[in-house]
């Protein structure tokens, strides 16, 4: 029995949230501030009044071109804050986003415009040779405009339109209102299957309005609030940092990538008071000098997500820096929070994933059937139920089938409930390889090896790495009469993939075992690859 003393927050009221659509969140909090800065990169500083202007302006400039409600845009950019503008701008018109990679190689490209059946794009001008390499020699239907962002129109795609010159030649008034409802489609992110491809995931307005609003609340952000965005805004973790800052009334300071210096810099000047990280980013903050986390004075709360974090490093970053480390717990497939850790320093507890967010369940089930749920302490799959799960699958009715049922998202993640209610998540669905805070599909991978001339068979597994946590191994069987080093095997996928996905070690054997439906047996390769490590002293890296 959980104790309403320990665990308060699985006993609150509902919280209530607006049938509206996602953008009028926004749009509320800058009448009642519009001067206050929202959005900051670089040198440029947009007021919330200047963020909605841009954004009305870019919603009528995409309904000049004929997009409107319904119309699929993918997003091709690094952080910035076209990014932004371009989510609130779809949602002011009904219009879907499909956030892209932009570390992904042409093949990856293809694949989202074509499944997505995105009518636009808008792309970075710096990765405008990408998408021409991956438009040439195609052909998609769907796809009808390419924006790119600046003020000029690329030589190598003539047919592109300037970002610039939508905002430019579109009026800044709030477009005409379209008929949005709550549970109508607003974001397509792509999320990486255990059987292959990325698959889309159906995310409503409903869905991200209401995590965005219970993620509010479980960090009690304001308008005094401040963070760094670094992870990156195709990420659902991204999409939460964005709007949810926007939502709050707080600032935002956008940064492409991570860079320690830079990054405890901008803490320092903009009085940030929320760090949000994943696992290899705290194990970099430890590894920096006194001097240089003490440029971190005014943050009170560092998260880490996406990935488990060991409860070690983040006593030890709170015993340097006097900061609280929390965790959360989610997926693409709830918006993305279903789990949130109390702020009291006095109810936070390292090893857990925290207690669910408001008008969320949870509940451990067996493993074999998913029917039975478990008692306090027992591992099983964790199931969760609640406003922001995902409305299903883009085109795959049988896996959404699948994973929801009566409402509840069976998560494939494993974990157990203490008597407070926490969660502790003790092990990662089963087949995905964690890199960092990215999940890579080893049935992709082994797909794009499959394609080489030499390769008769192939299996994909994670395995153990001190900074990325895991990193993808190839098992390869070469045909007969053909060679191939483990070098050349790995330059071929290499190109092939987005960077995170990168091919790192390659073992040739002799089969790969199947069970007699022909599914890999990956955990006898894990099982062989732990056998080795604790035999050699010394691993080679291929």
């Amino acid at each position: 029995m959980v104790d309403k003393q320990t665990a308060p927050e699985l006993f609150r009221p509902p919280l209530g949230y607006p049938e509206a659509p996602y953008d009028t969140l926004v749009r509320a909090v800058a009448e009642r501030q519009p001067e206050r800065p929202a959005i900051i990169y670089h040198n440029l500083s947009l007021t919330y009044s200047e963020v909605i202007a841009m954004t009305n302006s870019l919603a009528n400039g995409l309904r000049a071109l004929g997009l409107g409600k319904g119309d699929i845009i993918c997003l091709f950019t690094f952080n910035r804050p076209e990014y932004t503008i371009a989510f609130l701008a779809a949602s002011s018109i009904g219009a879907v986003i499909s956030p892209m990679n932009p570390s992904y190689k042409e093949r990856e490209i293809a694949y989202q415009l074509e499944n997505s059946e995105a009518s636009a794009i808008l792309v970075q001008r710096e990765l405008v040779p990408m998408l021409k390499s991956a438009l040439e020699g195609q052909t998609f239907p769907a796809l009808r405009h390419i924006i790119v962002t600046g003020s000029q129109v690329p030589e190598a795609l003539p047919q592109a339109v300037p970002f610039a010159r939508l905002l430019r030649e579109s009026s800044p008034r709030r477009p005409e209102p379209v008929d949005i409802a709550p549970d109508d489609l607003l974001a397509l992110p792509y999320s990486s299957g255990t059987t292959g491809l990325p698959r889309g995931v159906m995310l409503s307005h409903r869905n991200l309005v209401c995590n965005h609003l219970q993620v509010v609340t479980a960090a009690n952000l304001s308008p005094v609030d401040a963070t760094l965005i670094f992870l990156p805004l195709y990420h659902i973790y991204g999409v939460l940092l964005t709007g949810t800052f926007l939502i709050a009334g707080g600032r935002q300071i956008l940064m492409e990538r991570f860079e320690l210096d830079t990054a405890l810099a901008l803490c320092e000047q903009q009085a940030v008071t929320w760090f949000f990280a994943v696992p290899p980013i705290v194990q970099t903050l430890l590894n920096a000098s006194d001097e240089q986390l003490a440029r971190l004075r005014t943050v009170k709360y560092l998260m880490s997500a996406a990935a488990p974090l060991a409860p070690e490093l983040a006593i030890r970053l709170r015993e340097r820096t006097g900061i609280n480390v929390i965790q959360a717990y989610g997926l693409t497939e709830t918006s993305p929070d279903t789990h949130f850790s109390p702020l009291d320093p006095a109810r936070i507890r390292p090893a857990s994933g925290g207690l669910p967010v408001y008008d969320t369940e949870q509940k451990i089930v067996d493993i074999e059937t998913g029917e039975r749920e478990l008692p306090v302490g027992e591992d099983g799959e964790i199931v969760v139920r609640g406003p922001q799960v995902m409305l299903g699958y883009w085109k795959d009715p049988a896996e959404t089938a699948r994973v929801l049922r009566n409402g509840w998202l069976y998560t494939g993640d494993i974990g157990h409930i203490d008597a407070d209610g926490y969660l502790y998540i003790v092990d990662r669905k089963k087949e995905m390889i964690k890199y960092k805070a990215f999940s890579i599909a080893p049935a992709e991978i082994e797909a794009v090896l499959l394609e080489h001339p030499a390769v008769l068979d192939a299996a994909v597994i994670g395995v153990d790495d001190p900074e990325a946590g895991e990193i993808p191994k190839a098992f390869v069987v070469l045909r007969p009469g053909q060679t191939a080093t483990s070098e050349e095997l790995m330059a071929f996928v290499n190109s092939k993939v987005a960077g995170y996905k990168k091919l790192q070690r390659v073992e040739f054997i002799e089969a790969i075992p199947r069970v007699p439906s022909g599914k890999i047996l990956r955990r006898q390769l894990k099982e062989r690859e732990r056998a080795r490590r604790l035999t050699s002293t010394q691993e080679p890296l291929v």
